[in-house]
């Protein structure tokens, strides 16, 4: 024993559950369904039905407990808590010292008069959230409704815990508890450290003030000498603090900084700031920059455009769930592979969508350092939450805590209310028909999160909801496309054509999407082969949208020959799935400025399922992540029909700061694979603009012949696609004749392919069992042509070891030997 201030009490507990003989180890942080998993007491919840049979963990109590040695017990000690999930009880020596409630705060209990001097024991009771939401649920004034289609465990809405952990219709429901972050005994020594704060200041010329706060809490007045710097300038303040909060300012002057900027604009300049006293310090990453939402009115409604730095972003991104289902299966590795992955595709934007959590740290340092923008949603989604004053009061001191934790990361653009409320409001017997008493609810709600997150981060930007028309505007965001951000999922849930992305002009719209099936490799780690059938019970359970498995054929049926089997079943969903999106973008990014943003649902998955994400679980690449890394490219070109169908409109789009000239080479791609020239033609576009670069008429192309272009930027960029006109299912494809040859594996692990066709192969997809990255995928041959790509495989391969490859195209996909 030796006289220390903190004592880390992660590592390894032992778990029990009251009335059982369960007796295990546990690490902290982690979570008891991973705990039980390891020590084989539950099957692999991600594996066939197993989801059915675990379905008894959320439904007990756990207990995690550890001993831990202290040499001095004297002065005053407080527990660290955060990420406790969720409903817990937590003893020292047996004394009851904190009953938290809430996953998103951070807790710090007196534990003085609990401790003694040698061996202590801290004991957690986790209570099950399905008797927690239950017992809270029957306390109400009123019944408040969830969405028992997304949460088949009930209840989830009374507490405050990732909703999704009750279901979605993307996640697995197992309703997961546990503690995921920090757990630590510190002393009390004068002063500890609240919280860090910055308020930014750019002046007429240039400069910056970066004003520094730091809060301190005391439980008797003293002195704290405080040390703060921002990279080499550094200064020391002797500070006095009286009981209770006590706040200290600091303000930096920098003359020439050096400004952060989204991924595409410019650098991601980051200053380290540290806060420090003797017993503690406080780092944090600064990017100096302004950010503003412009919403000023116009012809078509009002405008929804992030400004940076005096200058509006087309924001190009994807919406973010959890990295796992299980929190022991996340890490900050995986979550950065995840990001990296969104940045490689040309993303400037993550929304962090308000069913899941208030990300750790690691989480928005990496979006600062990628300049991933985020769109940082407050933890309310698709239900109905109840207004009364303990629940509200709970989240105030939610919304304080989150809200100073995370406003210095310069990635964070906009603070948004909640997800899906308002609409949430017409999807429930109840609030139909007393839409006036949950309204006046959610809007109760909806104020104390703006005023709790206005009185923590004053600068900061709100917006109320997503979707949202405007400020105070309970209105249809679904459908109505002139204001606010749109979530417009016409197309996947009210089965629309891909075509009717076109008939909508949103604004910014911050989610729309369209599923496929998770990749084959993936696949084959839930489902056995007599399980791949899309209508097998495994393949059911892991399709968690009423109807996805059926719409997902539905819409082969429309544009495609049907599959010849479930392998390439698998593929054309991946591949009808970028088609759809692509199909939206590529008209909304046309449409700049009036349109200022697209944000696809989804980005990443949870556990193995049939999804709307362009990542697999795990984070390999679907086919349409690669399609999304064409599409999303700062200066693109697309190929457009106009709404009679007689012209085809090639938008050009520049997203960067400079002028742009490109030279596009159009041709017409015979049914055997020949490239026939049609023409060419020369455009300019200015900084942040979009233009038409070229039109032809719908006569010019012949019925059996796909209209194909080439375009290389002024910049260096370049890209290439083509256009049918019609439905896939109407070509008379013939055989591609492709050969894949694996010419050399690089000593840093790599692996160069050779594809070569001897007709037209139109989506041309690599496929390894391994895990890894493809230098490009889902690509077109013509006939005669070849493509080299390197597989960069996620992990080293073993000596001698050379990966085999499956291949796929649209016409093999189809047609029957």
């Amino acid at each position: 024993m030796s006289n220390i201030s903190t004592v880390d009490l992660a590592g390894e507990w032992r778990l029990t559950s009251p009335g059982s003989d369960h007796d295990l180890s546990m690490p902290i942080p982690g979570d008891v369904h991973s705990a039980l998993h390891a020590a084989e007491l539950i099957p692999e919840p991600y594996f066939g039905r197993n989801e059915e049979v675990v379905q008894w963990v959320a439904e007990r109590d756990w207990v995690i407990e550890r001993r831990f040695l202290l040499d001095h017990a004297e002065g005053d000690w407080y527990l660290d808590i955060d990420y406790l999930d969720t409903v817990a009880t937590v003893f020292v020596n047996d004394v009851a010292v904190l009953q938290a409630d809430n996953c998103f705060r951070r807790y710090r209990p007196d534990v003085s008069t609990a401790l003694r001097t040698g061996e202590n024991t801290i004991r957690i009771m986790l209570h099950s959230s399905v008797t927690a939401g239950a017992g809270l649920q029957k306390k109400q004034p009123f019944y408040v409704p969830y969405h028992s289609g997304n949460s088949p465990i009930p209840n989830g809405n009374m507490l405050r815990k990732p909703q999704c952990h009750f279901g979605w219709d993307w996640n697995i429901a197992v309703a997961p508890l546990g503690l995921y972050g920090t757990i630590a005994l510190r002393k009390l020594d004068t002063a500890r450290i609240e919280h860090v704060v910055t308020r930014q200041v750019h002046n007429g010329d240039g400069s910056v003030d970066l004003h520094v706060i730091a809060t301190f809490f005391a439980k008797a007045p003293g002195t704290v000498p405080l040390y703060v710097s921002l990279e080499s300038e550094g200064v020391r303040l002797d500070c006095g603090v009286s009981a209770g909060e006590t706040s200290v300012t600091h303000v930096f002057h920098v003359e020439k900084p050096r400004l952060w900027w989204p991924a595409g604009s410019g650098e991601q300049a980051l200053y380290a700031l540290s806060v420090a006293i003797p017993s503690e310090t406080v780092t944090r990453q600064i990017g100096l920059r302004t950010v503003e939402l412009i919403t000023d009115k116009d012809e078509a409604g009002s405008r929804f455009a992030l400004k940076v730095n005096g200058r509006e972003i087309f924001c190009r991104g994807a919406n973010w769930i959890p990295a796992d289902a299980l929190f022991s299966r996340s890490s900050p590795a995986l979550t950065e592979d995840l990001l990296q992955s969104a940045a490689d595709a040309n993303m400037n934007m993550i929304r962090v969508w308000g069913g899941g959590f208030y990300e750790h740290d690691w989480f928005y340092d990496s979006c600062d350092r990628l300049g991933l923008m985020v769109w940082q949603d407050f933890m309310f989604a698709c239900n109905l939450y109840p207004s009364t004053g303990d629940f509200l009061d709970n989240v105030a001191l939610e919304v304080d805590y989150q809200v100073k934790r995370l406003a210095t990361h310069p990635s964070i653009a906009l603070w948004c209310g909640d997800n899906e409320l308002v609409g949430a409001l017409t999807w429930f017997d109840e609030s139909r028909n007393d839409r006036d008493r949950y309204l006046v609810s959610y809007d109760r709600l909806n104020r104390t999160i703006e005023v709790a997150m206005k009185k923590a981060a004053p600068d900061a930007i709100w917006w109320p909801s997503s979707p949202a028309s405007g400020y105070l505007d309970f209105g249809d965001a679904w459908h109505a496309d002139g204001s606010g951000d749109m979530h417009y999922w016409s197309v996947w849930h009210e089965n629309k054509s891909f075509d009717n992305y076109r008939s909508v002009k949103p604004r910014f719209c911050s989610e729309f999407g369209f599923q496929s099936y998770t990749s084959l490799p993936v696949i084959k780690t839930y489902a056995d082969a007599k399980d791949m059938n899309v209508a097998s019970p495994v393949m059911e359970l892991h399709q968690k949208n009423l109807g996805g498995n059926e719409r997902i054929a539905g819409t082969m049926f429309r544009y495609f020959r049907f599959p010849k089997d479930f392998a390439n079943f698998v593929y054309l969903s991946q591949i009808q799935q970028g088609l759809a999106i692509k199909t939206a973008v590529e008209y909304w990014r046309s449409l700049k400025p009036h349109c200022m943003g697209t944000i696809y649902w989804q980005l990443n998955d949870t556990w193995p399922v049939a999804s709307w994400s362009s990542l697999d679980y795990g984070g390999r690449w679907k086919a349409m992540h690669y399609l999304v890394r064409r599409f999303f490219q700062p200066v693109a070109v697309a190929a457009i029909p106009s709404a009679d169908g007689k012209q085809i409109n090639f938008s050009l789009v520049n997203d960067t700061t400079a002028d742009v000239e490109v030279e596009i080479a159009v041709s017409l791609l015979t049914l055997s694979g020949e490239r026939r020239p049609l023409t060419t033609a020369k455009a300019a576009c200015t900084p942040d603009a979009a233009v038409t670069a070229l039109t032809l008429d719908r006569a010019s192309i012949p019925e059996d012949c796909l209209l194909a272009w080439h375009f290389k930027a002024s910049n260096g960029m370049e890209g290439e696609g083509h256009y049918v006109h019609g439905t896939y299912k109407g070509l008379e494809l013939r055989p591609a004749g492709l050969t894949v040859a694996t010419e050399k594996v690089e000593r840093d692990g790599t692996v160069e392919i050779n594809v070569t066709a001897k007709g037209l192969a139109l989506f041309v997809m690599i496929e390894s069992e391994l895990d890894g990255r493809y230098s490009d995928n889902a690509f077109d041959l013509a006939a005669g042509e070849s493509r080299r790509i390197v597989f960069a495989p996620a992990k080293p391969l073993g000596e001698g070891v050379t990966p085999s490859f499956r291949i796929y195209d649209l016409e093999s996909c189809q047609s029957v030997d």
